[in-house]
């Protein structure tokens, strides 16, 4: 089971951290992500920590304003979000799986799901 938390009301160019926390698995075998939707639309990748090695991969769209990270001995994964954007406004789910590279991306690479939370940026 994975629970997020930390989304709520920010002005544009601030930031919010993001946490979520698994139970009832181990995550240090597992690649751990972050996805976010907009009302209307698709599900979107925005990063995602791999299990091995920890490499860490980004969507163009927040790379270089957003970091996501991980503390295996906690179960946990994190996002900073930095700089936000009226348009980072959505739904923000993390999710727990073992992708295959090309499926880093993909909602179908993950497993499980947690089960959202708000993030809603004002102009």
């Amino acid at each position: 089971q994975l629970q997020a938390s930390g989304g709520g009301l920010v002005q544009a160019g601030g930031s919010l951290r993001l946490s979520c926390a698994a139970s009832g698995r181990a995550t240090s075998s597992y690649t751990l992500g972050w996805f976010r939707q907009a009302p209307g639309k698709e599900r979107e990748f925005v990063a995602a920590i791999v299990w091995s090695g920890g490499r860490t991969v980004y969507a163009d769209s927040v790379k270089g304003r957003f970091t996501i990270s991980r503390d295996n001995a906690k179960n946990t994964v994190s996002l900073q979000m930095n700089s936000l954007k009226p348009e980072d406004t959505a739904v923000y789910y993390c999710a727990l799986g073992r992708p295959i590279w090309s499926s880093l991306a993909m909602v179908s690479g993950y497993s499980h799901w947690g089960q959202g939370t708000q993030v809603t940026v004002s102009s």
